[in-house]
């Protein structure tokens, strides 16, 4: 027999009744009858009652193991009583009557407890890690992750794609976000950079002539946390195709992804219509650039409705150029009760609050427009607005004024909030939607500087000609693939184009030396025949983290970060020595 175990945690059932066994793995539970010793033991792949009554000669022992000790067992098993089968788990029919004990690895007092589901301080599940991952929905959220990763694989060999790996040390370049620093002993007083994604280096392969490239890239961004995202490193589905249009990506996409929460989606309907969106109408719709769509209500301007109304608040600001009033509609949201309730919820976001409007039926039956926006603008004007929102009796309007910028992004999480506080959005499925015709620059408020507002490496719409216009009016080959409000992948048709690239940065302030500095490789690739490509980038950990339903990136990644980017476990970010920083040639300036 093995030394350690001759079958896991979830081998044996019924018909092994009667065999010797040896099982192996951690004391998840110990219960007492009073002579009777009851264990779960668990291992990587379930759970296996073992027992001991004071006949057995591994009862003495077993009085003495704790939570999270390492054993292994010698025994026979039997079957359950009837009444005593747990269906639960795949052992239930069993239990081992244990006969031999090895301790192979006692465990002190524990930090926090592995049995159960308890909600605990984050910093002490980070710090302690290795015990957390033991719990029963990290270990599943974990299997989940590998199987999802190994099915992207598969699906991406069979869609005809080849995984290259590309560097991890690198040259710094402008994604985005902020760089990794590397310093380099070799040349003192230059930095590598950990690569933010593989972008150049996937377009090259293209440039290499390599048709359609893939991998599962890990990116590095010195970003400030969020709940959906890695302060510091991630993975990625990284894809490359050369030859192609914008439909093209989407058409090769699609069935992985489809394919893919179909296979992991524990039963939520998956929809298969995929809407193209453009940007400009994502943000008037949905307030966002990743709209969740299981949400029906849809916002409209409604501005006409209210110029030279009796409500001064927005006749004047419709004054002001470039303002505008818009509506979130509200089926099913008629009463004051709920309206206050939200219109609170818009004072929590930052704004002075949200006009409101709801259709009752009135004292003669008949309905009526209610609350103060309706009372001010009048009968006729309220009658117009239901008529263009869809609305009837029994349902609300919500009313926010001003330039978008200022105020859409409240005004979309005032729709999702409405959306689940009515039970218009349909908790079971997944939508999603590519949204598409991304601006390729945007304006500094502040500075009227013009920069890139996505990816610089998107060719635009018109190509050079377009360039030569106003760059606020530029469409981008760039796109976004949404799902339930969350951002998947990223992508682009690639500017391979030099003259169209020089340009396109020259508009965006760099230089045509600062770009050969920056992109040199790429620069110069494209001068040796590059052909038309496009791609795009799917996030892993916010796929998993979907498919897990959490809301918390870090429930779906084995080792994560807190939110400050420190690593608990293994105590990083930590101080150098001053060897290290010597052979470096660096110092540390003090904080001040």
């Amino acid at each position: 027999m093995h030394a350690y175990r001759s079958h896991t945690c979830a081998d044996l059932n019924k018909a092994h009744v009667g065999d010797t066994v040896r099982l192996a793995g951690w004391v998840h539970r110990v219960r007492d009858h009073g002579g009777v010793l009851f264990i779960d033991l668990r291992d990587h792949y379930g759970i296996t009652q073992v027992l001991a009554d004071s006949d057995s000669p591994a009862f003495k022992d077993l009085e003495k193991v704790r939570a999270e000790w390492v054993i292994s067992i010698d025994g026979r098993v039997k079957a359950r009583d009837a009444a005593l089968v747990n269906a639960k788990i795949p052992t239930g029919e069993i239990e081992v009557y244990a006969q031999g004990l090895r301790v192979l690895g006692e465990a002190g007092e524990l930090p926090l407890p592995v049995f159960g589901e308890p909600d605990y301080p984050e910093e002490t599940r980070l710090t302690y890690r290795f015990l957390d991952l033991r719990r029963d929905t990290l270990h599943k959220n974990m299997m989940l992750r590998s199987n999802v990763v190994r099915s992207i694989r598969n699906r991406m060999w069979d869609a005809g794609f080849n995984e290259f790996q590309t560097p991890i040390i690198t040259a710094s370049s402008p994604e985005g976000a902020r760089d990794f620093l590397v310093p380099s002993r070799l040349h003192p007083g230059k930095f590598y950079a950990l690569p933010q994604a593989p972008q150049q280096f996937k377009q090259l392969i293209m440039v290499a002539g390599f048709d359609r490239y893939f991998q599962i890239a890990p990116c590095f961004r010195d970003e400030d946390p969020r709940a959906d995202r890695s302060p510091t490193d991630f993975y990625q589905l990284d894809v490359e195709m050369s030859f192609v249009e914008q439909e093209d990506v989407f058409a090769a996409v699609q069935p992985v992804i489809q394919g893919l929460f179909e296979e992991f989606g524990e039963g939520k309907v998956v929809d298969k219509d995929w809407p193209r969106i453009a940007y400009k109408d994502s943000m008037l719709w949905y307030g966002s650039d990743k709209p969740d769509l299981r949400n029906p209500i849809k916002m409209q301007v409604v501005s006409d409705h209210f110029r030279g109304s009796g409500f001064a608040i927005f006749a004047k600001l419709l004054e002001n150029e470039g303002t505008e009033i818009r509506a979130i509609p509200a089926p099913t949201g008629g009463s004051r009760k709920f309206c206050d309730r939200m219109n609170a919820f818009a004072q929590s976001q930052g704004l002075p609050g949200m006009g409101y409007i709801f259709w009752r039926k009135g004292d003669d039956g008949a309905m009526e427009a209610a609350g103060p926006l309706a009372k001010n603008i009048g009968p006729e004007r309220t009658e117009a607005l239901r008529v263009q929102l869809g609305l009837g009796e029994g349902d609300a309007a919500f009313f926010l004024g001003g330039r978008p910028e200022q105020f859409e992004a409240v005004a979309g999480r005032a729709r999702n909030e409405i959306g689940r506080e009515l039970g218009l959005t349909d908790e079971n499925s997944f939508r999603f939607a590519w949204i598409v015709d991304f601006p390729m620059y945007e304006k500094d408020p502040e500075t009227g500087k013009i920069d890139f507002s996505h990816n610089p490496f998107s060719m635009p719409q018109g190509g050079m000609e377009a360039l030569m216009g106003d760059p606020l009016k530029v469409h981008a080959y760039q796109y976004d693939l949404a799902c339930n409000g969350y951002e998947l992948i990223s992508g682009g048709i690639r500017n391979h184009k030099p003259d169209i690239m020089f340009k396109a940065f020259e508009l965006a302030g760099y230089p045509a030396s600062e770009v050969e500095k920056r992109f040199g490789g790429m620069v110069k690739a494209f001068k040796y025949g590059a052909p038309p490509h496009g791609g795009c980038a799917a996030g892993i950990d916010r796929i998993v983290m979907l498919l897990a339903d959490t809301a918390n990136i870090r429930e779906v990644i084995m080792f994560p970060m807190n939110q400050r980017a420190e690593d608990l476990m293994m105590n990083a970010p930590s101080d150098p020595t001053n060897e290290q920083l010597r052979e470096l040639r660096l110092r540390v300036v003090p904080k001040d």
